[in-house]
């Protein structure tokens, strides 16, 4: 069976060992919608607000935010297979501005993981792709500290962020706001704070 990302460009590329290869590639809106949709439709994913959308309506979402020099979405491959959506995009242009001071060299990121079964998921697994993901954000020029902002309700993820190294900060109402296609409500976040120092074993 032909690879469909082969043709794909790749932002980054990181092999590692006993866990496998993981390939970083900018969102396609269009051609990327059916497996996104797929995984935001899922009640698991209902702190990513999209439960509701139709395919279109993500396809929208995403397609709009290709044209944002503030935001940007990449889809997480692991040995050819989608495993993750990541979303990055500048503090000081996001509602989350409006509860922390932004410090130079912050970057913001939102994180979807795919289904367990997506990739034989197993112990460790999570923790092995997302220190690829975070190598990948600190390794962005200028960037020195990684801001996550889960609703609080979401214990999973914001105990995974905690095991990874982040530094709670505190919860914050973050204000609602309005998206073509998709309305963001007021939403009650944990932020927390991960400083490149921190990891640095991670950008060797």
């Amino acid at each position: 069976m032909s690879d469909p990302y082969a043709s794909r460009t790749t932002l980054s590329e990181h092999t590692l060992d006993g866990f496998g290869t993981v390939r970083i590639l900018a969102l396609d809106a269009a051609r990327d919608a059916d497996v996104v949709h797929g995984w935001v439709s899922e009640e698991r994913a209902v702190f990513w607000g999209m439960t509701g959308l139709t395919r279109d309506q993500v396809a929208d979402v995403y397609a709009h935010m290709a044209t944002l020099d503030t935001h940007h979405a990449f889809l997480v491959l692991k040995d050819g297979t989608p495993v993750a959506l990541l979303q990055t995009y500048e503090p000081e242009a996001d509602r989350v501005s409006e509860c922390y001071d932004v410090e130079p060299g912050d970057i913001g990121i939102h994180l979807l993981l795919a289904p367990a079964d997506a990739a034989g998921s197993r112990a460790g697994w999570t923790a092995a792709l997302t220190r690829a993901l975070l190598r990948y954000v600190l390794g962005l020029p200028g960037r020195s500290r990684i801001v996550v902002d889960p609703d609080v309700r979401n214990d999973k993820a914001v105990q995974r962020f905690l095991r990874l190294g982040f530094t709670a900060g505190p919860a914050v109402v973050l204000p609602e706001i309005d998206l073509p296609e998709v309305f963001l409500p007021q939403k009650r976040a944990q932020l927390a704070f991960l400083r490149r120092e921190a990891v640095a074993d991670l950008l060797v």
